[in-house]
């Protein structure tokens, strides 16, 4: 099974959608599942994980609905308010969603210490109850307090997007380098190769440039705790999906063939549950 584990749908609303902004021409759009569908089979991809982009209720259920309309989407990761006192009971309205494999929180938006805060930790602490995993969405900055959190939660599967977005240009930074591997040293946390092309300078990208970053958080996690994702639609604003996938493939193109299939895919369905792990 090969799995794209990151990517989003949505309708599109100036709005609510304000964060797609003047740079992002590109996907000020509907994206559906028959627009994605095509560009997986093509680039022979067999599912995807769908990701919450709006912080809403009806943001995980509208992701619910299309992955029971659309047997390619394999999860979704949604989104409840974690520092509700009843979250719990927020959790409970999805107890019988089996499609909902994980929650996410747009943490990149929020100002210093909310993971440190007592409200959201509690709601972390609600979902190894309910056997769902936590993506952590942050800018590089926010590694320090990612670190904590983490720390505090043993147990509980996690999984750092977009590399915690660090400033892609030349050789990465050390003090990035340092907190992906005190990230990493957590073994339950696990690393996504995805969102890079967005982060350089004028999105004017290229595989080699990108190459030294996938390799520091090879090092770090391993093969066997990172997972390929596309980021789709977001992508688009600087690459085409197959350009991406390709990208990333040129930085893996060093590894056992048992090591790719793990990264684009195996470790995806391991940590969220999809189906059967094993891709003989």
């Amino acid at each position: 099974m090969t799995l794209d584990a990151h990517q989003h749908f949505w309708n599109y609303d100036p709005v609510r959608d304000a964060w797609i902004d003047e740079s992002m021409q590109a996907i000020r759009r509907d994206f559906l599942p028959p627009d994605l569908q095509p560009l997986l089979a093509d680039n022979g991809i067999d599912g995807c994980i769908a990701i919450q982009a709006d912080q809403s209720l009806a943001e995980t259920d509208f992701l619910l609905q299309l992955a029971r309309q659309h047997s390619f989407i394999r999860g979704v990761v949604g989104w409840v308010d974690l520092c509700d006192p009843g979250v719990k009971e927020q959790l409970e309205r999805y107890d019988d969603a089996d499609l909902l494999v994980g929650m996410r929180h747009v943490v990149q938006a929020e100002p210093p210490g909310f993971m440190d805060r007592p409200d959201f930790r509690r709601g972390i602490s609600a979902l190894r109850e309910f056997g769902l995993t936590y993506d952590i969405l942050i800018y590089h900055h926010q590694l320090a307090e990612s670190i904590r959190l983490v720390a505090a939660y043993p147990d509980q599967p996690f999984v750092l997007d977009h590399l915690a977005k660090p400033v892609i240009a030349g050789q990465p930074d050390r003090e990035w380098r340092n907190q992906i591997e005190s990230l990493a040293g957590h073994e339950q946390v696990y690393c996504k190769l995805s969102g890079m092309v967005t982060e350089v300078h004028d999105r004017n990208w290229t595989p080699q440039l990108l190459q030294p970053y996938i390799e520091v958080v090879l090092e770090a996690f391993g093969p066997e705790r990172v997972m390929y994702g596309s980021d789709w639609p977001v992508c688009l604003v600087a690459a085409e999906y197959s350009a991406q996938l390709r990208a990333l493939e040129f930085a893996c193109a060093a590894l056992s063939e048992s090591e790719k299939h793990a990264i684009f895919g195996k470790n995806a369905a391991g940590f969220y549950g999809i189906g059967n792990p094993s891709l003989d």
